[in-house]
């Protein structure tokens, strides 16, 4: 019979009656007790730590520091229960004590009367550390303790990160004011230097100009001296001007007396007589102008007229024939006809008027040359008559009026004497100054020499100070540089960065989303363990019959071996099954999960089948024994290098230990080699115990006394 028979006619036995039945669904279930009830009641328990009772003492007064109101504990108490990490009983601070004590407070965090005191005092003169008070029990429980280390350890970083920002935003406000006052300090330098380098250019100036002012002071003496010469010299010249003007006044005005009666009686008279003067010289303007432009026609006409005369004088008087004279002919009516003969009474007047139309003719054209040789004196006599004109209606105008502008000279000279006279007495008095101003000047050419000597110590007493002041200032401005200077943006980012200088910047890769998740790889396997163990407490690893009837050792491992296999794959889909759609597991790669659990089973039962097989009853011992060294091994809660130096020597041998490493990637992602790796160790396992139940069967083949009184009977 082959071994897959053998293996359904030993699960046929179930089948009988409700117990075998009932045994063998526990035996489906039972993985479920392990994986799933086990994960499930703490399978995210850090979420739920809103529900432990813990005590909250806030006895903070607060503080003042910096005209600003601190309050500590009440920024932490509403910190805290914002954070929502425990369930938070505001109480006092008796009636926390005696709760950690009897267990219904798990532990109590304590904020002192001078918390906020000794948190201002980190900006004062005399700083003081603030303390959090934090009362345990681990009667009440251990873990809680240890997760309330690290609550209360982020707390009091808060806590002391908020202090040292008070204490680091004062500095930086201290450093701005200290930057102010420096800056002013340096401006007030600068302009001190300013001042300092305008008072030496002064200085120098002034040293320049009093050595231009002593020389100058000798020159105002020398010249004092030639002034005093000039002033008497002037002072002659204005007595002689005085004396002309004088002499000029008396003839004026005695002239004036005889003048002024004439026009004053013959004024019309000298106006009648200088308006015929100006339209005289318009007449004679008038024919110039006629004369230019008549003179060429009319030399023209004159001509012509010389020339007629003179043919009609040379026809009539010269050309006439020596014949006798032919008879009268008949009267002609036509006026070119010749004169039969000369007249002697015509002859004579004609020939005057031939001599006279000649000279005009000749006149005319003098005339004509005259005029065009001529024409700028022409302008310019016109000009002049023009300007005759002028002159002469002005005279007209003013002549009413000579005698009037006659007393107006009379008194202008009469004007300019007196001014003459006193232009005598100033130069006079110029001259006394100018004498006296001679002595002073030597007197001040004494004191400006002083003043240039003490000028130049000044000049030197200056360039020492605009030295000092260059080197303050530039001390000064290079002190404001050096001193920080912070707006409140900045001041508060730098109080931030200084007051919790480093920070985790924490990346978890292929993160569990919760606590159970995280040890699921752990608890999986130890489940599946569990149900193969059971299992061969229900089912023979090796089956009777077959070995009765003698049939071949692989093939009685096999039918011992697979009905158990077949129970493991169905405890895998119900295990998974309730983890996934139940609690909740997220798997990375399902699939592959559910694959790898399968062969994971597989090489447990191969092993609990052997250690059945070969030590009988003592098997199941060693079975619970093996688990116990795989669960302390694997790794599955800390790193095995956290463990004795025994549990990590055999960490590499046993396969639990593979399995929790491949069952990591599969659920929450990473590299698949862990995985292959895993396969081919249990790979090897499941045919080595294989192998090894195959040996045990062999050996069941042959009874001996052992077998038929065994020593111990499970």
């Amino acid at each position: 019979m082959r071994s897959p028979k053998l293996a359904a006619l030993e699960l046929k036995r179930f089948g009988r009656g409700k117990l075998p039945r009932a045994a063998l669904v526990a035996i489906l279930l039972l993985p479920l007790l392990y994986g799933a009830l086990y994960l499930w009641s703490f399978w995210d328990p850090y979420g739920r730590l809103d529900r432990i009772p813990v005590a909250l003492v806030n006895d903070d007064k607060g503080a003042t520091a910096a005209g600003r109101k601190i309050a500590a504990g009440d920024e932490i108490t509403r910190g805290l229960r914002d954070s929502k990490v425990f369930a938070w009983h505001e109480v006092s601070a008796a009636e926390a004590r005696e709760g950690v004590e009897d267990g219904s407070y798990y532990l109590s965090l304590t904020m002192p009367a001078d918390l906020s005191e000794r948190i201002a005092s980190s900006s004062g003169d005399a700083p003081e550390t603030g303390a959090l008070q934090v009362r345990t029990n681990d009667a009440n429980n251990y873990i809680v303790g240890q997760i309330s280390r690290t609550v209360f350890s982020e707390v009091r970083t808060a806590a002391s990160t908020n202090a040292s920002r008070s204490f680091l935003d004062r500095i930086f406000i201290s450093f701005s004011d200290i930057h102010d006052a420096t800056e002013k300090a340096a401006r007030g330098a600068d302009e001190l230097k300013g001042g300092i380098g305008k008072a030496q250019q002064g200085s120098k100036d002034l040293v320049d100009g009093l050595k231009t002012a002593k020389e100058g002071s000798g020159d105002l003496a020398g010249g004092l001296k030639k002034l005093g010469t000039g002033a008497g010299d002037l002072d002659t010249g204005a007595q002689q001007v005085a004396a002309g003007t004088q002499s000029l006044a008396d003839k004026i005005n005695s002239m004036a007396g005889n003048v002024r009666p004439y026009l004053k009686d013959n004024g019309k008279t000298i106006g009648d007589s200088a308006r015929l003067v100006a339209d005289s010289s318009q007449a004679i303007r008038d024919n110039l102008g006629l004369l230019v432009k008549t003179a060429p026609g009319a030399a023209t006409k004159a001509r012509l007229a010389s020339d007629e005369l003179n043919s009609l004088y040379t026809e009539r008087c010269e050309n006439i024939p020596t014949a006798a004279p032919a008879p009268d002919p008949a009267p002609s009516t036509d006026s070119g006809t010749a004169f039969p003969g000369p007249d002697p009474s015509a002859c004579p007047p004609l020939k005057r008027a031939k001599t006279a139309a000649a000279d005009v003719a000749a006149v005319a054209d003098d005339v004509n040359t005259l005029v065009k040789n001529n024409s700028g004196d022409l302008k310019a006599l016109d000009g002049r008559l023009a300007t005759l004109q002028k002159q002469a209606k002005a005279l007209a105008e003013h002549a009413p009026k000579l005698d009037e502008d006659l007393e107006t000279a009379v008194t202008k000279i009469n004007d300019l004497n007196t001014g003459a006279q006193k232009v005598a007495k100033g130069a006079g008095r110029l001259h006394t100054g100018l004498t006296d101003a001679k002595k002073g000047s030597a007197t001040l050419n004494t004191g400006v020499g002083k003043l240039s000597t003490g000028a130049d110590t000044l000049d030197g007493g200056l360039f020492k100070l605009a030295d000092g002041s260059t080197e303050l200032a530039g001390g000064l401005n290079d002190g404001v540089g050096k001193i920080p200077d912070y707006d409140k943006t900045d001041r508060d980012r730098r109080t931030e960065v200084m007051a919790d200088p480093v920070q985790l910047a924490s990346r978890s890769l292929h993160a569990a989303p919760n606590y159970g998740t995280g040890f699921a790889p752990y608890f999986i396997p130890l489940s599946l363990w569990v149900g193969a163990m059971v299992a061969y407490m229900l089912i023979q690893p090796l089956n009777r019959r077959a070995l009765a009837a003698g049939a071949s050792a692989w093939r009685i491992a096999l039918a011992g071996w697979l009905p158990v296999a077949a129970i493991g794959l169905l405890q895998v889909g119900a295990l998974i099954s309730v983890l996934h759609w139940a609690i909740g597991l997220e798997m990375a790669r399902a699939a592959g999960t559910v694959g790898f659990l399968a062969l994971v089973t597989c090489c447990f039962t191969a092993i609990v089948q052997w250690l059945n097989a070969r030590f009988g009853p003592a098997g199941r011992i060693l079975v619970l024994a093996l688990l116990m060294l795989q669960l302390t091994s694997a790794g599955g809660t800390y790193p095995v290098q956290t463990s004795p130096g025994f549990f990590g020597a055999i960490h590499p041998f046993l396969p639990m230990s593979y399995v929790v490493d491949a069952l990591r990637r599969l659920i929450s992602g990473g590299g698949l080699g862990p995985v292959w790796q895993a396969c081919a160790v249990l790979a090897a396992f499941t045919a080595g115990a294989l192998a090894l139940t195959a040996l045990s069967a062999r050996r069941k083949q042959v009874w001996t006394l052992d077998r038929l009184h065994p020593e111990l009977s499970l």
